[in-house]
């Protein structure tokens, strides 16, 4: 099973959205699972690993639970399987966009393993990044190495030796860890799921905040992305190009992008335009009172 490379839009068919309400049994929840699909082109570690994933019923049941916390418990945006799989699918798209342009992950760089091995990293941390929120939203990126640790045990035998799955465990638990908050990322594997992470902010995946009433610029900022393309660059490997429907979408780019970007160690590969998409701003509230 695959999804198209650039249209991120596809990877999210069955989310709920906002207002359309929660199934509420475990049975009801696993009953609307998505599947976890990425493009494995000729990556047959990554075919293998994808294949475990998609039928492990404890993982999935496990972004649920973050996803209970997340959305329904704490009002956030989600957290749970659409999300990380958006951002497998992001981090992917970036890596192959990077090595076709002769950039060199770091499990290659240091342990002379291949680029399928790469795209096993960077797609097995986009989709544990986040499963500490199944215990809580504090400290979720430490809890998350624990979980993802025992996990990655069962997910990764076989698929190497005992001492190479060892590596590609720890580059996989470092680049969970370098997603957080002042992370600093020592691979190229880790900067991209970083950047990846941030990049799910398309029309639909930010919203939840500003559906719910708040008129911050957090908010506002994130209604205004309308779509985010993934695009091979000009002048450099990558090249995003984020659609807006108002200006305000600027503030998601300047302070919250950037934030992430930086020191993520993809600055010199990346090249970023945003514009506003048709010939007027669409008004995001009516009345904004201090």
């Amino acid at each position: 099973m695959s999804t198209p490379d650039d249209n991120i839009d596809d990877v999210i068919a069955g989310d709920v959205r906002p207002g359309e309400g929660h199934p509420r049994t475990v049975a009801e929840r696993m009953a609307r699972r998505i599947r976890m699909v990425v493009p494995v082109r000729h990556s047959p570690r990554l075919a293998e690993f994808m294949a475990r994933v998609d039928t492990d019923d404890d993982l999935y049941a496990t972004w649920l639970a973050a996803n209970v916390n997340a959305v329904e418990r704490l009002g956030m945006t989600d957290h749970g399987p659409v999300h990380v799989k958006i951002v497998l699918n992001i981090a992917v798209k970036l890596l192959r966009l990077l090595t076709e342009s002769g950039v060199r992950p770091a499990i290659v760089e240091n342990y002379g393993m291949e680029a399928q091995d790469a795209e096993v990293v960077v797609a097995a941390a986009s989709l544990l990044h986040d499963i500490g929120m199944s215990i809580h939203r504090s400290n979720h990126e430490e809890y998350s190495l624990f979980l993802a640790n025992t996990k990655l045990r069962e997910l990764l035998a076989g698929i190497y030796d005992t001492a190479t799955a060892a590596i590609v465990r720890a580059e996989i638990l470092h680049a969970i860890i370098a997603h957080r908050a002042g992370g600093k990322p020592l691979t190229l594997e880790a900067g991209v799921v970083r950047i990846a992470d941030a990049l799910d902010m398309a029309e639909g995946r930010s919203r939840v905040p500003f559906t719910a009433g708040s008129t911050s610029i957090h908010a506002l900022s994130a209604a205004a992305i309308e779509s985010v393309h993934i695009e091979r660059g000009e002048t450099k490997p990558v090249r995003l190009r984020i659609e807006m429907s108002n200006s305000a979408g600027v503030f998601q780019l300047d302070q919250l992008f950037r934030e992430k970007l930086d020191g993520s160690g993809l600055e010199p590969y990346i090249e970023l335009e945003a514009r506003i998409a048709g010939e007027g701003e669409r008004r995001l509230f009516r009345e904004y009172r201090l």
